[in-house]
């Protein structure tokens, strides 16, 4: 067999006593190639009767890269054997261990299976949910690899700071391997983008060009701040019914959360408004998609309203929001992560769309209801009758 070749990566691994490793790193450190090493020399050929799965959100993504690395690396060091690949099923037998490909585009095949091993390529494409189903159907290690795009992500927020964790951080310069001209390439971020140096370059935690708002976290409304409206959108099951109050005072908006809760009936969200002692003639915009709560809500008391939604209203809602500096309240937590995360849809290319990705905004349709109905109409709702 020929001699491996590793790098630092792999002695992270092989060092590391904790369940959950943590590869962050910027591009070309030979991270997923050295992952992809360790879990096939240092612990499938060492080992017998465990299920490894390598997982990425999506299977063509999965496909062109750790799949594609994985059997280059076997082929490479003459362990490829045909009889041993299913490809169907996207699975490979190694030494009585089973090594599976899985995407996580459907929660089916996040909560359906079980593992001792669990690889997650690239794993701040996922959701906070993702992750949690997956730790609860592995048994031993979990290791994450990925570039830190994201400014606020869950990784660094909840599992960074696990006392179970180990957090390494790798660039180009660890990949003893990587060829001269491509490190020119990197480096030439250097001057050209400062923002992709960090992430791609230094391994950093840069900012995402796809984050829709900038915002602000303040310790309370101030004072001088006046009262615009309150808006809410409306969930169930999965997303979370949410209420939030809008403030103006000299071209800042600020925000301050009240409801943000999944299993809420109509009669759940009036008890909850009269427990919080919302002013019943302060005026609530909420989505024009569910009259019938509307107009229950509206017949317990409360100055509820459909909020106006058309053509575009999304995009024009977030054009008004971006006209403004925008605060949000400290104790708003989820309204805060949704700023954090809220982005813009991007193409195979990287280019960004004119459209936000339908996730994170809960909190940001009930504010933009709130907030497109009295600023772009000032007037309106002021004869509104039923």
């Amino acid at each position: 067999m020929k001699e491996l070749k590793t790098n630092v990566i792999w002695r992270h691994l092989e060092n590391s006593d904790k369940r959950i490793v943590i590869e962050q790193g910027g591009t070309r450190s030979g991270k997923t190639y050295n992952i992809l090493l360790w879990l096939i020399f240092g612990y499938s050929l060492k080992t017998t009767g465990k299920t490894i799965s390598i997982a990425r959100k999506t299977f063509p993504a999965l496909r062109t890269s750790a799949m594609r690395d994985f059997i280059e690396i076997l082929k490479t060091y003459d362990l490829y054997d045909e009889d041993s690949h299913n490809k169907s099923s996207a699975e490979y037998r190694l030494r009585g261990n089973l090594i599976e490909f899985i995407s996580l585009d459907s929660p089916q095949k996040v909560r359906g299976r079980k593992r001792d091993v669990l690889f997650i390529n690239e794993a701040n494409e996922l959701h906070w949910e993702d992750w949690q189903q997956l730790v609860f159907r592995t048994k031993d290690k979990i290791i994450l690899d990925y570039n830190p795009s994201d400014e606020y992500h869950w990784i660094y927020e909840k599992v960074k700071t696990r006392d179970d964790a180990d957090f390494y951080i790798t660039t180009y310069k660890n990949n003893p391997f990587l060829p001269p001209e491509i490190k020119m390439e990197i480096e030439r971020l250097r001057d050209t983008d400062e923002n992709y140096w960090n992430i791609y370059g230094l391994g950093e935690v840069g900012k995402s060009r796809s984050i829709i708002f900038n915002s602000s976290v303040v310790d309370d409304i101030p004072s001088s701040a006046t009262f615009l409206s309150m808006g809410m959108d409306f969930g169930y099951t999965n997303d979370p019914t949410t209420l939030i109050a809008v403030y103006n005072y000299d071209n800042t908006l600020y925000f301050k959360e009240y409801i943000y809760q999944t299993g809420m009936t109509n009669r759940d969200i009036v008890n909850e408004l009269e427990r919080l002692g919302i002013n019943r003639r302060s005026e609530i915009y909420a989505d024009s998609a569910e009259p019938k709560s509307i107009e229950e809500i509206h017949r317990f008391g409360w100055n509820i309203k459909p909020a106006t939604k058309g053509k575009d209203s999304v995009n024009i809602g977030i054009d008004m929001l971006r006209r403004y500096n925008l605060c949000v309240t400290k104790q708003s937590t989820n309204t805060i992560k949704e700023f954090r995360n809220y982005k813009w849809q991007e193409d195979k290319n990287g280019n960004i769309l004119n459209t936000p990705i339908d996730l994170y905004n809960h909190s940001i349709d009930a504010l933009r209801y709130a907030t497109y109905n009295k600023l772009s109409r000032p007037n309106y709702g002021k004869y509104y009758v039923r």
